[in-house]
């Protein structure tokens, strides 16, 4: 049993890999211009590991992994929103910071106007009450 307790508070240890870090991951491009887009880029993607910080903010491996994408594919000349369109069709819309309008993503973008709409409506009809 002590074993057991032992092996499953060690298990988080063993999660990052003992590999180095990929060439790009900590590194900046050497051309100052492809790296402010790379810089620019990488601050709308979402980390898949933290979930609430960007790959330009995380410190997981995998944030690490796909700033070393970003700037390879930057220094190859690829266009932003065309390595955007690849990790979205990769990892899903969930992956950039800006989901598109689209009917399953509705809901997102009306939300905020409706729950303003909703409480301008309570504000006022509570407002009439006390003047009457």
């Amino acid at each position: 049993m002590l074993l057991t307790a032992a092996l499953t508070c060690a298990a988080p240890a063993a999660a990052d890999s003992l590999l180095p870090p990929a060439e790009y991951a900590y590194t900046q491009l050497p051309n100052p211009e492809q790296e402010a887009e790379a810089l620019a880029l990488m601050e709308t993607l979402r980390c898949l590991v933290c979930q609430g910080q960007s790959i330009a903010d995380s410190d997981a491996e995998m944030a690490g992994d796909m700033r070393a994408l970003v700037r390879q594919r930057i220094a190859a000349g690829e266009k932003p929103e065309a390595i955007r369109a690849w990790l979205i069709e990769r990892y899903g819309n969930w992956v950039s910071y800006a989901p598109p309008v689209e009917p399953l993503t509705w809901p997102l973008w009306a939300a905020p106007i409706l729950l303003l709409a909703a409480g301008g409506w309570l504000a006022r009809n509570r407002f009439r009450r006390r003047k009457g």
